[in-house]
């Protein structure tokens, strides 16, 4: 299922917090949502979960409008970050209730239910109380509570926040194999340029309710289009020169306080440019 979001606007009371966000998600891509606390991602994921209503622009799941359309008519699965389960409830009955409200029951249910744990690897673990499980393993119930309905778009609102360094790098490789086997259209939400760089399809960097780019990890990482998404996809170190030569559409000789140097660049003989250089890219030379 792709989806598409035009013009998307949201306020609460005058302060707007998304602002005029198109995008388009392709089917089967796990496209993540990043940027700094406050930025505007997770009211973009309530929107398209249906829990905010968009002021302004549109909302689409394939070519359904969804602007006004309620939680529960959007087939979406949702993974919060406090996974939300049922402490009262085994993990069967937890993984079961999306069918629940939606009235399947029987052989189909138990069905759904053990493919569902399967594709999380939880089956051992069906009749255990949420209370029971490590952190991991609720982040995996909840994964699969949100797999069980066979939602269009599964969402995911920082899934790995509440778990050590450990955790977080087997279940980021857990959420992959998942997703490679669903296929599902994915769209997850996070702060951590380290998840969204390992991760993701493709990234939307959100700062003050705007985009600020929209690539892959790694045309981002290499060619960001502002110092913003410079600095916040990892270190650099930032040099003022003036374009000497233009060596073809993408690379550029500037001279530098430091000497002359090579940049990736679309500019112009003559034009003030700014040269970010990552750490990683620098190689010591010995004599």
């Amino acid at each position: 299922m792709n989806v598409t979001l035009r013009n998307l606007t949201k306020r609460f009371d005058a302060t707007a917090v998304v602002k005029s966000v198109s995008l388009d998600v392709a089917d089967g891509e796990l496209f993540f949502l990043l940027g700094p606390s406050g930025c505007g991602k997770t009211t973009l994921l309530r929107m398209l979960a249906g829990f905010y209503q968009p002021d302004d622009g549109d909302i689409l799941f394939g070519d359904r409008p969804m602007n006004g359309v309620p939680p529960n008519r959007r087939n979406t699965g949702m993974v919060f970050q406090n996974y939300a389960l049922w402490p009262h409830l085994s993990v069967f009955e937890n993984v079961a209730y999306g069918l629940d409200v939606r009235n399947i029951d029987g052989t189909e249910r138990s069905r759904r239910v053990e493919e569902a744990l399967a594709i999380v690897r939880m089956n051992d673990y069906a009749a255990r109380s949420p209370t029971q499980l490590s952190g991991g393993q609720q982040q995996r119930v909840a994964l699969a509570r949100a797999l069980v309905i066979r939602p269009d778009v599964l969402l995911l609102d920082e899934p790995l926040s509440n778990l050590d360094a450990k955790l977080r790098l087997e279940m980021r490789e857990e959420i992959r194999r998942i997703h490679r086997e669903t296929k599902l259209t994915t769209i997850y939400v996070t702060h951590d340029q380290q998840e969204a760089l390992a991760l993701a399809d493709r990234i939307a960097l959100m700062r003050d309710g705007n985009i600020e780019q929209v690539g892959t990890p790694l045309d981002m990482y290499r060619r960001p289009s502002t110092p913003f998404v410079t600095e916040f996809l990892g270190a650099a170190h930032f040099i003022e020169g003036n374009v000497l030569a233009v060596l073809d559409e993408q690379r550029v000789r500037i001279n530098t306080p430091l000497g002359e140097m090579e940049c990736a660049a679309a500019a112009s003989v003559g034009d003030r440019v700014t040269c970010a250089i990552r750490p990683n890219d620098v190689i010591a030379l010995r004599g």
